[in-house]
């Protein structure tokens, strides 16, 4: 062990994710940013972390509140050297934003159903790390000893919180790993929940119409429902009210099933660079996203969006023919190209005037079971502006909201009038050095009160076909859908 700080210890060949995923599964706070789908530009690094030092919940998100204040305090006093040659993320914050916290930055309605009632922020301050390198594959322990601020102290507790982790993972590999855990549903009382509306606090309340897919699977939408809102869309659209806006449907499944089952499956089977989990409390949240949110290194802001989708072909040729027809299709190329102009204006409120660059535009991007059209977008931070300021100006994605940001959002929560909670929202870290990366939460699992969430939805433009619409969200869970097992 070395006398600087932070405490770090690299860890033997053949620890992987996956594999410690259960061992730490009972600790509170567990956090996973996981790169399972792995590639030459994205997907280097993985992180696990648990037992944060402080945690920070908003429940509901108000108009002219700033969320971040008290973690950016809290973060202030965590002075520390980044180790070179380490993964970026060597503790610091990390949570779940809810797509629900946009309130906090701008006047949006609210929504009639909001059975899960996820915090609409949950973060914690965590102290120690484990990070992958894995195209060195390599992993170490890094463990910064805060809250303590003292050195002699911050050491102290650093080298006892590193030992705490060893020792565990060796009693793990000597087949005593903690393996599955089920989130325990608690009550209102103990949640510390309010009531709202009419809306109680267990089972399912908003209109539910069976889903194509497993037995059990429920929908916000019918088909027809859902065509009459891509319908709705397009009339706003026509009207010159929007340009565009992300419309999902919430699919709801009735489960006990451990959420850490449910997420190594889902890890496995739908490999995405931005894959991760957190557990909270009583409730989960399991992604395989494909897609980044925001990113700070070095002062560069980079975002990457997703726009425009097809299914993959089990021929190669005719994937590549699906690759090509969705490069040309005017249709995806103009939804990607409004998000594109969206985000650069959002990176304008915190960037260097004449720094925002679009190195990637429209490229195509093979996953499990789609294509995807992506982009990437970038900008200089200003001076005195930070990790928490960029996020301020940027969510929730736009890439999952539609253009203009505002008016979309207003139109989401009128037609789909259900709580995204996390998804769409961010799974995301701050390092204690101020670097950032985050996912945007497509592809996700929400679990809580013996039910899985799994909203699904796409860019409506003024050439959309509903029906086609639709099916570009059976496409998109599909992958997700083989996941879970039919209900007992």
């Amino acid at each position: 062990m070395t006398s600087s700080l932070p405490v770090v210890f690299e860890l033997g060949k053949g620890r992987s994710v996956a594999e410690l995923l259960p061992v730490f599964a009972k600790w509170p706070g567990l956090v996973v940013l996981d790169s399972s789908k792995t590639s030459s530009q994205l997907g280097r690094y993985s992180f696990l972390s648990a037992d944060p030092v402080r945690q920070f919940e908003l429940a509901e998100a108000h108009f002219g509140r700033d969320p971040f204040g008290e973690i950016r305090e809290s973060m202030a006093l965590c002075s520390t050297e980044t180790v070179p040659g380490l993964p970026p993320f060597q503790g610091g914050a990390a949570g779940v934003l809810s797509y629900e916290l946009g309130r906090c930055f701008e006047q949006l309605p609210g929504v009639p159903y909001d059975e899960l009632a996820i915090p609409h922020l949950a973060v914690g301050i965590y102290d120690w790390v484990l990070a992958w390198d894995h195209q060195q594959g390599r992993c170490w322990l890094i463990s910064q000893g805060f809250p303590e601020v003292e050195p002699e102290r911050r050491e102290r507790r650093a080298k006892e919180r590193a030992e705490r982790v060893l020792e565990h993972l060796r009693i793990s590999s000597e087949g005593h790993a903690e393996g599955n855990v089920r989130l325990r549903a608690k009550s209102p009382e103990e949640r510390g929940e309010r009531p709202v509306g009419n809306v109680p606090h267990s089972g399912i309340v908003a209109p539910q119409y069976p889903a194509p897919g497993p037995v059990g699977l429920l929908s916000n939408f019918t088909r027809s429902g859902y065509l009459t809102a891509v319908e709705s869309v397009v009339e706003s659209i026509r009207a010159g009210d929007i340009f565009q806006a992300n419309l999902s449907q919430r699919l709801m499944y009735p489960s006990d099933e451990s959420p850490v089952a449910l997420y190594q499956r889902l890890r496995q089977r739908n490999p995405a660079p931005f894959s991760g989990c957190f557990f909270w409390d009583d409730w989960a949240v399991l992604s395989a996203s494909p897609e980044r949110f925001i990113q700070l290194s070095n002062g560069i802001a980079e975002t990457r969006p997703i726009k425009g989708t097809r299914q993959r072909r089990n021929d190669p040729q005719v994937d590549l023919f699906t690759a090509d027809e969705l490069r040309e299709s005017e249709k995806d190329v103009a939804e990607n190209l409004m998000i594109v102009d969206l985000l650069r204006n959002d990176l304008s409120r915190v960037c260097r005037p004449g720094s925002i660059r679009v190195p990637q535009l429209c490229e195509v991007e093979n996953y499990e079971t789609v294509q995807h059209l992506v982009s990437v977008v970038q900008g200089e931070l200003r001076p005195r502006q930070d990790a928490w300021d960029l996020l301020r100006a940027t969510f929730p994605g736009g890439s999952i909201t539609g253009a203009p940001k505002v008016r979309a959002m207003e139109i989401i929560a009128e037609l789909e009038q259900v709580a995204r909670g996390p998804y769409c929202g961010s799974l995301f870290y701050v390092g204690f050095d101020g670097r950032c990366d985050s996912s945007i939460l497509i592809r996700t699992f929400v679990v809580r009160r013996g039910w899985v969430q799994c909203s699904v939805g796409g860019g409506v433009t003024v050439q959309s076909d509903p029906a086609a619409e639709y099916e570009e969200t059976l496409h998109k869970a599909a992958g997700m859908l083989r996941v879970w097992k039919e209900p007992q």
